[in-house]
């Protein structure tokens, strides 16, 4: 077994994909693995994902990583959950916010109790019901893991930050000698021709680079994974039209918001991430509806603040590999595929993608049974986040434009449009397996998008009138105790994790 162990593991590419890899890697293996990055300075990353979701507080504990000091050097705040403007209907606002809605009674789920409610006259919205919408709405935030006196659990929450800093930061923390720096640009893979594996990388400067197993971290060329190996990609644009991005920071102006806010526009849908030093913005839009010429002309004309800078374009094809991991290559990050950023889930595949493969490290042989299964495993993963996303498309009212008509119309996979019917029909919502988003997450976007179910749970009906008026009153009066005394977002991060004021200066100028 030793001498087929797996000693030399090599990434091919920086960014946050690469260095998270490496951090994770290091720590998991340990000091008797060789990890090497290989990056070049002269080839820029992506570096627009600035928003997470709560899984990333598990990186955070895995890799021993203090939370105040990480948002200090990201530039960095808190994120309670997305606000959505003008996805079902021109006016539309509601919040996919993280953690419950509501408190579960017996064997039901809250919301077939609200339902009722509604059915009976009572107007108070579902959002009335999630201490994270309450909050958020009023630009609140602190640390809360339990609703003190109560059942009610506390605040989920994630981060927003700077993730080219991000990816600094991460490097910044693997212990002295753990993963070794390559600068130089792959020119050449040298596949062995026994088996096809991946035997050695070629750089520019002539240096010949051998390992047991590679990681292409490389972005959406997938130089190793596609360009070696050819694995093949599944391309699900005709679900997720979107094809283009636009990505401008812009100067503070007015609170940090605690969510990210997305907001539909003609062809696609604009972001505004609120850091310390300045707002991220873009600007993701389908190129068949609008040019990119009007589309740079409509994000400027939505910035909060002052533009810094012109708009940076990036082109993308969403979907996945076909092999994930192929024979002694494995692909994460861009690499991999690609889920547009409207549910900040980038970040999260890749460490959900290096989770998995630590459950399954192989030997040089890597077993195709295992393999297999590791593909899966991934495709599953990344199909459930594809329906979760295409729901915002096609749960739409919207007619005023060609790209929302398109949408509303589209068909869709079985899956989703299984999911959808037995929502409209039961209120039903099943999470299959370990699916990334749970069943309160599904239901805030269909309630929240006007997929109205005909019929709750029958046995909801069975908790008298009287009951169910305190028991919904008790946890509205719960929640809006709670979020009552929580300092402003802007206060907490001022007291617990604030960057200095000249730092604040200098990374604003540095961005302009």
């Amino acid at each position: 077994m030793k001498e087929n162990a797996i000693r030399r593991v090599v990434i091919v590419g920086g960014g946050t994909a690469g260095w998270l890899a490496a951090a994770l890697l290091a720590r998991a293996l340990g000091p008797t693995r060789e990890i090497r990055l290989i990056e070049s300075a002269q080839i820029g990353t992506v570096g627009v994902g600035e928003a997470t979701i709560p899984q990333i507080l598990h990186i955070n504990a895995f890799l021993g990583i203090d939370e105040a000091e990480m948002l200090r050097v990201t530039h960095g705040t808190y994120k309670l959950g997305v606000q959505l403007e003008n996805f079902g209907r021109l006016g539309d606002s509601y919040l996919h916010g993280f953690g419950d809605v509501g408190l579960p009674l017996g064997l039901l789920p809250f919301h077939h109790y609200w339902l009722r409610a509604r059915a009976e006259g009572d107007t108070h919205s579902l959002w009335d019901y999630s201490l994270n919408a309450v909050a958020a709405a009023k630009d609140r935030y602190a640390r809360l893991d339990k609703v003190p006196n109560s059942p009610l659990a506390g605040l989920r929450y994630a981060y927003q930050f700077d993730a080219a800093h991000y990816a600094q930061y991460l490097r910044s923390k693997i212990p002295e000698g753990a993963v070794c720096r390559t600068e130089g640009k792959v020119v050449d893979v040298n596949l062995r021709g026994t088996d096809g594996f991946i035997e050695s990388l070629q750089l520019d400067s002539g240096e010949i680079i051998e390992g047991d197993f590679f990681v292409d971290c490389s972005g959406f060329r997938g130089l190793l994974i596609e360009g070696a190996l050819t694995s093949g990609y599944e391309n699900w644009q005709q679900w997720l039209p979107c094809d283009r991005a636009l990505a401008v920071g812009s100067t503070r102006n007015g609170p940090m918001h605690p969510y990210t806010l997305a907001t539909a526009r003609s062809a696609g849908w604009q972001w505004r991430i609120d850091l310390q030093h300045r707002t991220g913005n873009g600007h993701v839009y389908c190129s068949h509806f609008i040019s990119d010429d009007e589309a740079a002309a409509q994000v400027l004309a939505n910035l909060p603040g002052e533009a810094m800078g012109d708009p940076r374009p990036l082109r993308f094809v969403t979907g996945t590999r076909k092999l994930v991991w192929n024979r002694n290559c494995l692909a994460l990050g861009l690499a991999a595929g690609f889920m547009e950023p409207l549910e900040s889930t980038t970040i999260h595949l890749v460490q959900s993608g290096v989770a998995r493969f630590l459950g399954m490290f192989p030997d040089k042989h890597c077993d195709p049974r295992l393999v297999d299964t590791y593909n899966r495993q991934t495709r599953f993963e990344y199909e459930h986040v594809r329906d979760f996303l295409i729901l915002h498309y096609k749960a739409t009212e919207r007619d005023d434009t060609p790209f929302w008509r398109q949408c509303g119309a589209m068909d869709v996979p079985e899956s989703l449009a299984q999911r959808i019917d037995l929502f409209r029909r039961t209120g039903l919502i099943f999470r299959e397996a370990d699916e990334l988003f749970t069943e309160v997450a599904w239901l805030q976007v269909l309630l929240g998008q006007r997929v109205e179910p005909q019929h709750y749970h029958p046995l909801a009906d069975e908790l008298e009138d009287s009951k169910l008026k305190g028991f919904l009153s008790d946890i509205r009066t719960l929640v809006n105790r709670a979020a009552a005394p929580l300092p402003t977002h802007d206060e907490f991060v001022a007291r617990t994790c604030a960057v200095p004021a000249e730092h604040l200066r200098e990374a604003a100028g540095s961005a302009s």
